[in-house]
């Protein structure tokens, strides 16, 4: 921070006698703070603090001071004693102080630069002299331009599971009123597909059966006691039989204590849904029984009002209640899916044999970005109707740096479903392009994952918005959090989290770490990290120079030795 007295040249009238117009302003002092000036949100607020001393500003006399940061001239300010005439900054006799401020978007010119004061002076409307252009700060801090622009894409995962639970279905039917199974039943197609199943499960490592549930049924007419008592020893006949046919099939699990029984009784659910997918009824007839099975809740009293109904009633007699006395016999097991190399196999050889999932999962079993990209592209391909697929070949674009193809991508997706995770991306790239009110918009759209925050994090520090910065940031010991600490003022977090990021051996690291030991008035570590900085990248030496955190430094021989 640097005080100036103000000089006024004295103008040279035609005759060559002096003005008078160091008469009219002397001995004022200006103070900028902070000194150097700092950049944040792209802007630079200049802040001076005018000292009048007494008898500072002659009583009719006026001055009009301009700041110049650089080759900006920033907006006047009028200042004037207390019988002067217009509409500037009154300072009375006794001396005064007036505050100036201006906000300004910054430019890359007034990153090596002075915050200069000039003027004139007046006594009523005739001007009477030259504020000297003088010196008052240095500029400018362009720390927030350290922030690292590395935006984070999501990649959409999948559903993919090794091991699922599947069954297998067969039935058995029997005659009215009987429990017993006959040789015919065994021989049906659903039986033999019975039959075949156990028997691959025994020699199929992939396939481990952990349940066989029974379940018997009888149709809704006759007594309800003794149909609960029909349908349980179906049930029970089910499963002598299912014994039966493992031990066929040579299954070992089959044969053994896996199984559950239970009588469900009559079946009115099945009864109902028989009959609504029956074509051959009469509608009127079928809806007249619907109605008896909706409105009459007692079993004996429903029996009863179907009986009544003569031919509609024969006719379920035939041809739908046979199809209720049965026994169901569901087959419970694991099935274990392709290994990873059996995946990485197929989806070259035959990716047409693996879904959706399958083909999410083995591209992102791989590390190589055009691998990837080949699988992801066959997924979009065949299952263009899913946004993960179209999402996630943008996102290997996005990282082998093809972000108008990425963006193209990522829009596709989101067009295909409205998506957080294609919102995210899209915020990605739009910070890319600069647009940072479009990124954050899309970003808000999101559901707040980590990605998103970090993407957030980075808008922030470019905003100026250093505590929401630090929030968004907090999840990870990154260099953009060391950085986000630093400039919100914590400079032992952030030197605590540059220690333990992966940027912290890098030249990036070392030079962030560099401008945290100024801040910290630790003229060793600047030293010491700038030098691991130049030794990892010499380029940097050209920015150390040129950067005003540096500057209270500049003459000492430890830094200008390595500079």
């Amino acid at each position: 921070m640097k005080k100036q007295t103000v000089k006024v040249l004295s103008l040279i009238a035609v005759s060559g006698a002096l003005a008078t117009g160091c008469k009219l302003l002397k001995d004022v002092d200006y103070v900028a703070t902070p000194n150097p000036l700092e950049m944040h949100g792209d802007s630079v607020l200049v802040k001076v603090n005018i000292t009048f001393p007494e008898k500072g500003i002659h009583k009719k006399a006026a001055a009009e001071i301009t700041p110049m940061l650089g080759a900006h001239a920033l907006k006047p300010i009028r200042v004037q004693g207390e019988k002067a005439t217009g509409n500037g900054e009154v300072v009375y006799k006794a001396g005064g102080r007036v505050t100036y401020t201006d906000i300004v978007p910054y430019a890359s010119d007034m990153e090596v630069s002075d915050l200069n004061i000039t003027g004139k002076v007046y006594k009523g409307t005739k001007e009477k002299g030259d504020i000297e252009l003088t010196k008052i700060a240095d500029a400018t801090i362009i720390t927030p331009y350290l922030v690292k622009k590395d935006f984070k894409v999501i990649m959409a995962t999948d559903e993919f599971q090794r091991v699922t639970e599947e069954t297998f279905s067969a039935q058995l039917n029997y005659a009215k009123g009987k429990s017993a199974v006959s040789s015919k039943e065994l021989k049906e197609d659903d039986i033999k597909a019975y039959e075949a199943f156990l028997a691959n499960a025994q020699s199929d490592a992939k396939v481990a059966i952990k349940s066989i549930n029974i379940t018997g049924f009888a149709s809704p007419e006759g007594e309800e006691d003794k149909n609960n008592t029909l349908s349980t020893d179906r049930a029970n006949a089910a499963k002598e039989s299912a014994m039966s046919i493992a031990k066929k099939a040579e299954n070992e699990a089959g044969a053994g204590e896996i199984y559950t029984t239970k009588g469900s009784g009559e079946d009115y659910a099945g009864f109902k849904l028989a009959l609504e997918a029956d074509t051959e009824m009469n509608e009127d007839d079928k809806n007249l029984v619907l109605r008896v099975l909706e409105t009459i809740s007692n079993a004996t009293e429903r029996e009863t009002a179907m009986r009544d109904m003569g031919k509609t009633f024969s006719y379920l007699d035939k041809n739908i209640f046979p199809m209720l006395r049965r026994a169901e016999m569901v087959t419970v097991y694991d099935q274990t899916g392709f290994s990873d190399e059996e995946l990485v196999a197929l989806s070259t050889s035959n990716p047409d044999t693996l879904n959706l999932e399958e083909l999410l999962f083995t591209a992102a079993l791989s590390t190589d970005l055009n691998e990837q990209l080949r699988v992801y592209k066959i997924a979009e391909e065949r299952f263009p109707n899913d946004y993960r697929t179209s999402n996630n070949v943008g996102a290997v674009l996005y990282k082998q740096n093809k972000t108008s193809e990425a963006k193209a991508q990522f829009e596709k997706a989101n067009g295909i479903q409205d998506n957080p995770i294609s919102k995210n991306n899209l915020g990605a790239i739009a910070g890319l392009e600069g647009d940072r009110v479009k990124a954050m918009e899309l970003l808000d759209q999101s559901e707040g994952s980590t990605e998103t925050n970090y993407n957030k994090g980075i808008l922030n520090i470019l905003d100026g918005d250093y505590t929401d910065a630090v929030s968004n940031l907090s999840s990870e010991d990154s260099y953009n959090n060391s950085l986000a600490n630093l400039l919100a003022g914590n400079t032992s977090a952030a030197k605590a989290t540059a220690d333990k990021s992966m940027e912290a051996e890098t030249a990036m690291g070392y030079y962030l770490k560099a401008v945290i030991a100024a801040n910290e008035n630790d003229l060793q570590g600047v030293v010491s990290n700038l030098k691991s900085c130049f030794a990892k990248d010499a380029s940097y030496k050209a920015k150390a120079k040129k950067d005003r955190e540096f500057l209270k430094y500049a003459s000492d021989a430890a830094l200008t030795a390595i500079m």
